[in-house]
């Protein structure tokens, strides 16, 4: 039941806070999340070549592609898992919970000793990624003021980059087979991720629970002392709060009133989130689970060097969201998220081409990847921005999840099993045309992103979508 009508002026006073180390904190320890995917990603990616090695593990590469999509049906299980869990029972509780799932998965995976093993234990560490994302997403987005909102979110989201130039470098080091044996260089890969989400975790004990969650679920005292203390921690003189928003608190939104919300009133904002989605995670996972296999099997890239090409890719991913961010802030979000998937799909109908042609070698081809992915890589981070922020605060934990966990399904599940399929035929002409609907995915959420677009730029979320909670 809902509690008695409160005004607050929560939400104007996080908004209206200076840049701090406050939210420095929040920024890398909820964010660091998507550099431990990266990390994983990239590793498997890598790794991929070494694996059918009989000194590993001996798997094939239909092998490969099958434990890529365990590692993303894990994540989409743990996105809609979690993302209730999160809007029913906070943020704080369930980022920390997931991270050690997380921790528990990638440890294991480093004593994997055949393709089942390997593939269970990629299923529990995507169930604490895939958790990860509803719960850190809507955290980050409550807590980080709305003139800032679009750039972090998409430098914390690009971050992934950070962990996939990471697990890149790193596989050169421990996949060259001079420091360690390659059976022992891999598994060492999945210990480091093991260490580093260890330290987050304890890091994550200074973020606090949102304000912004605990107003709508009948908290109203601890979000006082959390934004009070927040205010403290920025420590300089603030102007006053202008704005007040009224809520009728509730402890429990049920699921029928979340996902009424999403597919009634906010059902055009369904597609385009879902379209968002979906685009982005077929490129993506098509392209980097299985970047790999290309090099190896049709430039003829030793086994253990496949991470000297993955490395300025990951790094080129990583520059787009950095340099191209502010500007989703400025010039507005539905040119900016129009205008980079849609380049970013022009762009690879031509290396398609080239590609089928055969007239790339593996050093103009990570050239072009990088270019692509330079503008793609905004786009994507853009994808997981538009869903956290134009949806009720009440349903954004879950909306994030569904989206996600669906565009993943339908684009991250079917992308590496498609292609490791299209790979192993040894046609190029074939995996170019695999491309070639990548690219036709990306053009069409550009169309998508001009016709339903929302201008979020600068507003704060309880002016982009009013709180299911709110009473005027």
């Amino acid at each position: 039941m809902s509690g008695a009508e409160i005004t607050t002026d929560i939400p104007a006073r996080i908004d209206r806070l200076p840049w701090s180390k406050f939210h420095l904190l929040v920024v890398v320890a909820l964010g660091v999340t998507w550099i431990l995917d990266g990390l994983e990603v990239t590793i498997v990616g890598s790794i991929g070549p070494i694996l059918k090695d009989k000194a590993t593990l001996g798997l094939t590469d239909q092998d490969i592609g099958s434990i890529a999509a365990c590692y993303v049906g894990g994540a989409v299980c743990g996105a809609l898992v979690f993302g209730w869990l999160t809007d029913r029972f906070g943020r704080r509780l369930i980022f920390n919970l997931t991270l050690g799932i997380y921790m528990v998965g990638v440890l294991l995976t480093a004593f994997a000793w055949n393709f089942w093993s390997f593939a269970g234990f990629n299923i529990i560490t995507g169930l604490g990624i895939g958790g990860e994302y509803a719960a850190i997403n809507s955290a980050i987005d409550e807590l980080i003021p709305a003139r800032l909102r679009g750039r972090i979110d998409l430098i914390v989201n690009g971050s992934y980059w950070a962990g996939a130039a990471v697990g890149a470098a790193g596989s050169l080091l421990l996949l060259s087979g001079r420091f360690v044996g390659i059976d022992l260089g891999w598994r060492l890969g999945f210990g480091i991720g093991a260490v580093l989400s260890g330290f987050i975790l304890y890091l994550r004990r200074y973020v606090p629970e949102s304000p912004r969650w605990q107003i709508t679920h009948g908290r109203e005292a601890e979000a006082k002392q959390n934004t009070d203390e927040i205010e403290r921690k920025v420590g300089k003189p603030l102007p006053p709060a202008k704005n007040t928003l009224k809520v009728r608190p509730r402890k429990v939104f049920g699921f029928g009133l979340i996902i009424g919300a999403m597919l009634g009133k906010n059902r055009g904002r369904s597609f385009l989130a879902l379209t968002l989605m979906v685009a982005q995670a077929f490129l993506f996972n098509a392209v980097f689970f299985t970047y790999g296999l290309v090099l190896t099997k049709f430039y003829h890239v030793q086994e253990a060097r496949a991470g000297v090409y993955i490395l300025p890719l990951a790094a080129g991913n990583f520059l787009g969201p950095l340099l191209l961010g502010h500007l989703f802030d400025t010039v507005g979000r539905k040119k900016m998220i129009a205008g980079t998937y849609g380049l970013s799909g022009v762009m690879l109908v031509g290396v398609s081409v080239l590609f089928g042609m055969g007239v790339l070698t593996a050093w103009t081809q990570t050239f072009c990847w990088m270019a692509i992915f330079f503008v793609a890589s905004a786009a994507a981070s853009s994808a997981y921005l538009t869903a956290s922020e134009i949806f009720p605060l009440e349903t954004r934990a879950m909306a994030i999840a569904l989206f996600y966990a669906l565009g993943t399904l339908l684009g991250g599940v079917t992308a590496p099993l498609l292609f490791g399929h299209l790979i192993g035929s040894g046609s190029q002409w074939a995996v170019a045309g695999g491309y070639a609907g990548a690219a036709a995915l990306m053009i069409a959420a550009a169309v998508c992103e001009v016709a339903l677009g929302v201008e979020a730029a600068g507003k704060s979320l309880e002016d982009v979508a009013r709180p299911l909670s709110s009473s005027g």
